[in-house]
């Protein structure tokens, strides 16, 4: 019997197509919306999160100012380093130094970060969690003071006019220094776009001899990063004089950090998804009205199912099961173009962008869970319209015209 309601239904919306179809389009817009914004949230999670899982969960940051402190205007200092150097729990600890500049090259000028990374062997800290390797040339060395790495951008033609290359002078601030290095592509125009010196160059040129920017700090075999982090938190207290609560300084494992992302994530998606939802409460009145009057066209037919013995239940299950079909058919339409639009958003993102950041993630959960939401939501739209047919009166609705 089910499936001779669901065969009616899908009668009924072939003889009504324009109309079908128009009573679609907020459902469509609503569910890929929905998908599109989800898939690439996710996406952006996922990548995010095996980015950080291949730098290993072993590392600690220590930013000056509170969570993400990059912009913040206290500083760290070389006797901070120190603290963390010490602090039970630590194997190895390095600082990291940076600050916007222009860079010139041939007449021209460009603003970027200039990154100051120590030369000794601490330094492979850092570029493991920068995830940049040299493509062509060589890393810093001990001894270097005016030598240069440079981004994926800079010896691409796409920073400045012309690419640069091995042996050429970039100048910072007045100083000329010799490219050493190519650093390999990164996937983030920003990062792809810096430049790295020796970290005495950098604060010899910024005038920051005693600033640190970041501390690393790599956690011993054995030893449980979150416990060695309130490590350091309290040692850097004690030594500052800092109450609780009130410090001016920020440490964070990569596990604290990617719970941070994640939850910025989910809050951005779910007022997002909110934003979307008004397609969908749209959509389901478009499915109410067009339900209200395939009732009133299908009256007299509704009386005919009646007087040949059609209970209200029956008749009630036929118009709720069309208007979630009407939902279905919506969302099924609404998932394909989501999928459509997040694949372009990555191709476009990979192409024009140059970030790898932003991928579609499209998971089988997903499109099952839109499927059903879509579903549910023109079922629900159809309840009073199909209330109202189950009820008609069967003479009343034989009489009708």
């Amino acid at each position: 019997m089910f499936k001779d309601y669901v065969i009616f239904s899908f009668q009924g919306i072939k003889k009504r197509r324009l109309r079908s179809f128009l009573t679609m389009v907020g459902i469509f817009i609503g569910i890929a919306a929905v998908v599109s914004l989800i898939s690439l949230g996710q996406g952006l999670e996922q990548t995010i999160t095996e980015q950080f899982e291949q730098l290993g969960g072993d590392k600690i940051m220590v930013s000056p100012g509170t969570q993400f402190g990059a912009f913040a205007s206290q500083k760290l200092s070389e006797e901070d380093l120190e603290v963390v150097q010490k602090t039970q729990g630590v194997d190895v600890a390095t600082e990291m130094y940076y600050s916007s500049a222009n860079l010139r090259f041939k007449d021209e000028t460009q603003s970027t970060y200039v990154i100051g990374l120590p030369t000794d062997e601490t330094a492979k800290i850092i570029t493991d969690m920068q995830g940049f390797d040299v493509e062509k040339g060589r890393g810093l060395k001990n001894g270097d003071k005016y030598k240069i790495l440079i981004g994926w951008r800079l010896w691409n033609e796409d920073f400045f006019e012309k690419s640069v290359k091995l042996r050429d002078k970039i100048e910072i601030n007045g100083d000329e220094l010799e490219v050493v290095g190519l650093i390999k592509k990164i996937g983030n125009p920003a990062d792809d776009g810096q430049v790295y010196i020796p970290i005495e160059t950098a604060k010899e040129i910024f005038d920051a001899e005693d600033e640190i920017s970041m501390i690393y700090a790599q956690v011993k075999k054995g030893y449980d990063p979150d416990k060695v982090a309130e490590e350091i938190k309290e040692e850097l207290r004690d030594f500052k004089d800092e109450e609780e609560g009130s410090e001016t300084f920020s440490v964070q494992t990569f596990e604290n950090l990617v719970e941070t992302i994640g939850s910025i994530l989910s809050i951005v998606q779910i007022v997002i998804i909110g934003i979307a939802a008004i397609s969908l409460i749209v959509g389901g009145i478009g499915i109410m009205n067009t339900m209200y009057m395939s009732v009133m066209e299908r009256t007299k037919e509704i009386g005919v199912m009646k007087a040949i013995g059609a209970k209200n239940s029956h008749i009630l299950q036929i118009f709720l099961i069309e208007s979630g079909i009407y939902g279905l058919i919506g969302g099924a339409v609404g998932v394909g173009i989501g999928i459509g639009i997040s694949k372009l958003v990555e191709i476009i993102a990979a192409s024009y962008l140059g970030t790898e950041l932003l991928q579609a993630y499209i998971s089988l959960p997903l499109i099952l869970g839109a499927l059903c939401f879509s579903f549910v939501v023109g079922a629900i739209s159809g309840i009073a319209p199909s209330y109202q047919a189950s009820r008609l009166n069967p003479v009343q609705a034989l009489r009708h015209e």
